[in-house]
This record gives C-alpha cells, structure tokens and sequence, in this order.
C-alpha cells in the first residue's frame, strides 16, 4: 500500500504529525499490508517560524518533496501547486492521497490526484462555517465533493455531508488528530520555558491572535482591537503571537503607536510546544483561529472568537468557546463575565481521546 501525504500549512503539520507516527509504528511492528508513505510539503508555509520549527517540535520527518509554492494569490497558490504536484504523482503513482484541513494545497492536491484516477482520503472533513466569503469553506466543499474517504472530528461533520449528498459509506467518524498531537505531546509542552522567558505566571495574561482579512485588513477595524487591548491590557498582560499579515497592516495604518500600555506584548510566532503552553496556562483566549478553538476546548480555557461563524459548532455547544462576532464592542461583555467567574465549563467532545490517527489508519487499511 502507497500512500502520500500532503501538507502546506502550519495546521496540516498539526494534524499529520499523528498520523505519520501511526503509520511508522505499523510499520516498526511488521504488520500487513507492507505499507510505504510518502510526505509532500508544497512550502505554502515556508519560513522557519511558519514551519521548519513545527516539523521538529512534532517530530515529523523531512518532506520527500517540497514544491516550494511560497506566497501568492489564492489562484497563483493552487495553479502552481498543482502543476508541480502533478509531477510527484506521476512518478510515485501512489494509491492514495490524504489532504487535511482547509488550505489551498489541500483542494489543489485533491484536484490534481482525482483527475488522474488516484482516490483520496480528507482528514477533517465534513466542517462548514457557511460563509462561502471564505476562501477555506470553498476548498472545504470541493474538496469533501472528490474525496473517496471522509474522515470527520465531530458529528456536524456528517450531518453537513449527508446533507449534501455524500454517501454514508464514505463517512467516518474518527475523532479529531490535531488533539492526538497534543496529547502526545503534553510532557514537552509542560517543559516549555515559554513563561519564564516572557516573564509572565498562569492565569495572569490573556493570548490574543488574529489574522484573517475581516479582521486586520481594514483600518476602522484593527483600530477597534488596538482599543480593545488597551482596555482589557489594564486588567492582565496581553500577549499577542503576531501573524505578519497583522503587524504589516499595524505599521502600514501607524497603529503600533495608538498602544498605550506596557501590558500589550508583541511576540513573534511560535513553535507548536510554546504557543500550547502559552495557551494552556492562559486565562482567555481571543483569537480569529479554527483550530485553537479547538484546543482550548481540550484545555479547558475559555476562548472568544472574534468571527461571524465557526465551523467547529461543537467547541460552542459542549466546549469553553464563545462565538462572538466581528463586533468589537460585544467582546467587553464576554471578558466581564469570565473575569467574574461565570464562565462556562466545558467537557471534551466525543472520540478525542488520542487514538484518531489509528482509527483513520486501521479504516485505510480494511477498505483499500
């Protein structure tokens, strides 16, 4: 059995991480079938602090390919990937392709694979914000539409493909693999020296991150956030791992000179170890993100989420996230309930447990 993984983004290191291990342990064990997995990466993420440090933290190995994609438009990202893309599986001709998650590489890889007649798996599938203004909701639908195995978090996920048409065969429901690698991982994050070195305790800072264009791309809005940490920076430190979209537009809008308080920290990305830790010992969470909602209902941390909609609907119900929209102004009430200890208490939600990676690779296995 030959498979071949695609990554490109810092969330598909997350999620393929497990996987991977799954697969080498199959095979350290001698197990049948024989299988053999090839790692793609398309350098949609491509710096160190976007990647290379994820690959370590993670313990993935080195990329049998790497496209180099880099930057660029949606269209320019998905074109080229798939020019290049078309080159590896032409000479590895694998059985299988596994996308994960929603970025351009995921839907150009898929697209590619399904035009040359080779199936493909989509690790969290099933996910729907339904706002279709968002570049991942497209490349989650189309990708779902072409895929032959449908490997699901949460029960929304296939209730939104059965909805649309996708045959129940094809649906399973796994859990959720970007908890696997935390799970996993929980001794070295615990070791992580993130705190000490940012001088900060448990409890007494909140992590801010933001980068999608609704939130940073227009002025009158990022100005609102630069207020909002200003006010909630008097009450805690604030600690803002700063995506370079977002401080471009901070200096391009000379808004880094509207912060007036010594409590805001600007931090630059982090590895996968220190951003959990910081997380894990934060007090609230805001942040624009899909995937931390997702963590911080592990953690038990309460997050708000400065977005209209979220397709992880199941961090709201039973987990510690709050839904609140792109209207600054309602963020005060949340913070003031949970510095009042009204918060809710989340629970996990079903089959993250750390064992999904195995369930998506046992599937592999007997239905191949």
């Amino acid at each position: 059995m030959k498979l071949l993984s695609v990554v490109g983004a810092r969330p598909n290191f997350i999620k393929i991480a497990p996987f991977i291990k799954a697969v080498n342990k199959h095979q350290s064990d001698n197990l049948t079938p024989n299988i053999e997995h090839l790692l793609v990466h398309t350098g949609q993420h491509y710096d160190s602090k976007m990647s290379d440090v994820f690959f370590q933290h993670l313990g993935i190995p080195e990329p049998d390919y790497n496209l180099d994609i880099g930057s660029g438009s949606h269209a320019y990202q998905t074109g080229q990937t798939m020019i290049e893309f078309e080159k590896v599986l032409l000479k590895e001709n694998p059985d299988l392709v596994i996308v994960v998650g929603d970025v351009n590489s995921t839907i150009a890889c898929s697209l590619t694979a399904v035009k040359l007649g080779i199936k493909i798996a989509h690790i969290e599938a099933g996910l729907r914000s339904f706002d279709r203004s968002m570049p991942e909701e497209i490349n989650r639908v189309l990708t779902d539409a072409i895929s032959d195995f449908l490997f699901v978090t949460e029960k929304s996920g296939m209730d939104n493909l059965i909805r649309e048409g996708v045959s129940s065969e094809k649906i399973f429901f796994v859990g959720n693999l970007m908890i696997d690698s935390l799970i996993s991982s929980l001794p070295l994050i615990d070791e992580s020296k993130i705190l000490s070195n940012l001088k900060i305790n448990p409890k007494e800072y909140i992590v801010l991150t933001l980068h999608r264009p609704s939130n940073v791309d227009d002025y009158e809005k990022l100005k609102q956030i630069v207020d909002l940490i200003n006010v909630i920076s008097e009450k805690k430190k604030v600690i803002f791992p700063i995506h370079p979209r977002t401080s471009k537009n901070l200096e391009q809008f000379n808004l880094y000179n509207e912060l007036n308080n010594s409590n805001a920290h600007f931090v630059e990305p982090l590895g996968y170890l220190d951003f959990i830790k910081l997380v894990k010992e934060s007090f609230i969470v805001l942040t624009d993100s899909g995937g931390i909602q997702e963590e911080t209902t592990f953690l038990g941390v309460p997050c708000i989420t400065l977005r209209n909609t979220t397709e992880r609907p199941v961090t709201v119900e039973i987990g510690t996230n709050y839904l609140v929209g792109e209207d600054i102004s309602k963020v005060y009430d949340y913070i003031k309930l949970i510095f009042e200890g009204k918060n809710k208490i989340g629970s996990i939600p079903e089959l993250w447990d750390g064992n999904s990676a195995n369930r998506v690779l046992n599937i592999l296995i007997n239905n191949l």
